[in-house]
């Protein structure tokens, strides 16, 4: 269970860096921290940075099993579960919460797929490399 745990961290840590620099360049941190009622984008990376060890720990939690297959099964699980967080996120859940259109589809919405693709393979392969570590 401890390295499952470490998984999801070190893996949504991994991850959600690396997409919330992505984000940083579009400037969309400061609708991230819109979501705890802030503009900053610093608040904005920090809210990033919880949800990526949330849904983190959701895949190594149950699914450690998948991770430890190899690599390459690990980053198509993780590719796979960036494009379902990219429809359950950005495109059902944070408009819900901020009153905006569901299933938007438009050039934000695909550079929004690209970054959980990002993310979920990060995930995959940095759970694979900490679940096999002898």
């Amino acid at each position: 269970m401890g390295r499952r745990l470490l998984a999801g961290v070190v893996g949504g840590l991994g991850g959600g860096v690396v997409f919330g620099a992505l984000m940083a360049m579009m400037g969309m941190l400061p609708m991230i921290a819109s979501l705890v009622g802030s503009s900053s984008a610093v608040v904005g990376f920090i809210v990033h940075l919880v949800i990526s060890v949330m849904i983190g720990l959701t895949l190594t939690l149950p699914g450690a099993s998948l991770l430890t297959r190899s690599l390459v099964v690990s980053a198509v699980v993780g590719l796979v579960y960036g494009a379902l967080w990219w429809v359950l996120g950005p495109l059902l859940i944070m408009p819900l919460m901020m009153g905006m259109p569901i299933l938007t589809l438009d050039g934000s919405s695909m550079m929004s797929l690209m970054g959980h693709l990002i993310y979920g393979v990060i995930l995959g392969l940095v759970a694979h490399l900490v679940l096999r570590r002898r």
